[in-house]
């Protein structure tokens, strides 16, 4: 219990250090996105949507993904990160577009601290 509560803390700092950072490359397409609490809120909530919907919607579209060769996961991840911005309105995403940048910038940033991470457990 205590080690997937580590987890989802984990997954709620790397999308709030995600969704910062594409809101401070693109400023103009993510507005409130310079609030520091609105990017708390709004990272918890993509957390708990990683978490919880993002499984279910891998499953589902798991022939779209293979038959892609992976890109597919680029636009679940878009639409994960717009999904957060209709369900918690003071974050506000300009298009899908922004939304699926914002979701590699994520993607990315969870990939680097997976990475860290994994390192410091196995030494």
């Amino acid at each position: 219990m205590k080690q997937q509560i580590l987890r989802l803390v984990i997954r709620w700092f790397v999308c709030s250090f995600g969704l910062w950072a594409t809101a401070g490359l693109f400023s103009q397409d993510i507005t409130d996105g310079s609030s520091v609490g609105v990017i708390i809120i709004a990272g918890g909530i993509l957390a708990i949507i990683n978490s919880v919907i993002r499984p279910l919607v891998v499953v589902l579209s798991m022939p779209a993904i293979l038959f892609s060769l992976g890109f597919f996961m680029i636009i679940i991840n878009g639409l994960m990160v717009l999904l957060v911005s209709k369900l918690y309105t003071p974050l506000k995403i300009s298009g899908f577009g922004m939304a699926m940048f914002a979701g590699m910038v994520i993607g990315l940033v969870n990939y680097l601290v997976s990475t860290l991470v994994e390192d410091k457990v196995s030494k």
